[in-house]
Parts: structure tokens; sequence; C-alpha cells
């Protein structure tokens, strides 16, 4: 059993008329085999929780602490947290031209488990899960996200997943993007592995569709930098019903 714990979580960003705060005070507990859906408006800090928990150097911690299983996360470098069992998946993955996506996975599978894998074994790996996630097996040798659509993108993310196995998942968005028949594949994805591991995730998303396949043990609303309510799976139910209308107003 391993615990991710935020607790009065402080992020500022600077901008041109000096530091902005975003986060106000965020307390969150993720423990392994648990799905946590984080839902709010367009600028509630849903996305900043994200990089900051991932160590996005934008992102200044002004207070409060990020915990894995008792290690104070917000001393290891960005290799560091995703060696401790860290995983986010991005909403806008990045294209890098020249590294291709069977390099790129080994390299990483390599720093996670602390040794490079058996070639025949890591092709076999690799050649599985992408025909669960249909994704052509040609994109191995393609570079990473150079000319993939938003939905590839979204599976090779999920792929990284599959491979990487870590402890906790950050899904940004995830659904953003994604047509109907996309959307299906990389949720089926992400259930997958779930229900092979105890994998603790935390979704990020504006709406209730991704919550039709991914069913989420709790819900949190996000706005203002901070948690304004928590309950179950009723709770996206009851926003997809009335929108973020009253927490946007108090």
């Amino acid at each position: 059993m391993s615990t991710l714990e935020i607790k009065n979580l402080h992020v500022s960003v600077t901008t041109e008329a000096g530091d902005k705060e975003i986060l106000r005070g965020v307390d969150l507990v993720i423990k392994s085999g648990e799905t946590h859906a984080i839902m709010g408006p367009n600028g509630s800090g849903k996305s900043t929780l994200a990089y900051s928990i991932a160590g996005h150097p934008k992102y200044k911690i002004t207070s409060g602490s990020v915990t894995l299983d008792g290690a104070d996360a917000l001393e290891m470098r960005v290799d560091e947290r995703a060696k401790a069992g860290l995983f986010l998946a991005m909403q806008y993955p990045v294209e890098v031209p020249g590294v291709s996506v069977t390099n790129f996975l080994r390299t990483a599978a390599t720093a996670i488990r602390g040794e490079a894998p058996k070639v025949r074994t890591w092709v076999g790996e690799v050649k599985e899960a992408m025909a669960a996630l249909n994704m052509d097996p040609n994109f191995a040798e393609r570079s990473v996200n150079e000319g993939f659509s938003g939905g590839e993108k979204k599976r090779h993310e999920i792929l990284q997943l599959e491979l990487l196995k870590p402890k906790f998942a950050i899904l940004d968005e995830t659904d953003s993007g994604l047509d109907v028949d996309a959307l299906r594949i990389v949720s089926e994805g992400v259930n997958r592995i779930k229900g092979s591991s105890d994998l603790g995730i935390m979704l990020i998303t504006h709406y209730t569709r991704i919550l039709r396949y991914i069913k989420p043990d709790f819900v949190h609303v996000f706005a203002a930098g901070r948690i304004v309510e928590e309950g179950g799976p009723e709770l996206a139910d009851k926003l997809e019903e009335k929108g973020y209308a009253e927490y946007i107003t108090a």
C-alpha cells in the first residue's frame, strides 16, 4: 500500500505583474488502487496541481508538502520523482524529434527498473501493449509524438504508463481532444493497467464523459486554487447537471 499525500499546498507563478498565487492550500490523499477525479472550471488550478507534483520549474511551491510513502517529493529532482513512482500524462504531449518511440521507452524503462530490459523480452512487451491500444506497430520506429494525431499522442502516454508501471498516475485532461473511439480505447487501457496493479490515479478533467469509462472512487471540485467540495461518483453527476456556476460565484 502506497500513499501520495498533499498538505496545504500553495503554489505561485511569476508573471509580468509579479508572483501570482494559483494554488491556495490544497489537501488531498490518494492511496494505492484509488481513483480520484479532479474537476473544475478553466483556470481553477487543476493542471497547476499536476505539474507542481511532477516538478515543473515554472511553478513555485511557497508552502505545504507533497509526500510519497512518507518521502518528501518536493525535495526530489523530476527524474527522482519518476523513479519513486510518479507518472504524469500530459494534456499536450511534446514532440521529441530524432528520438524513436522504441528508444525513448527502453531508456525510460531502464531508468525506472535500474537495468536495461532484455531486447527480446522488451520487443514483446512493447508489441503487446501497442496492440492492446490499437497502435500501429510502425509507430515504434517513429520519433516521439512527431506527426502523431491528438489521439495517437494520448495512446502513447498510456503506452508509457503500462510499460513503466508507476505507483501513481496523474492524468491531466487525458480526454482532451479525443473522439469517441479514442476515448474508449484510452480509458480501457487505464482500466486494464489499474486492474493488474495497485495503481493510484489522479484524473483531471472538465467533463464527465471519461468518468463513464474510468469510474472514480472520489470526486473533488476545484475552484480558485483549492478543493471546495468532495464526494463520491454522484458528485460528478451533479456537476454534469448543474455545471460549475455555483462554485465560481462563491
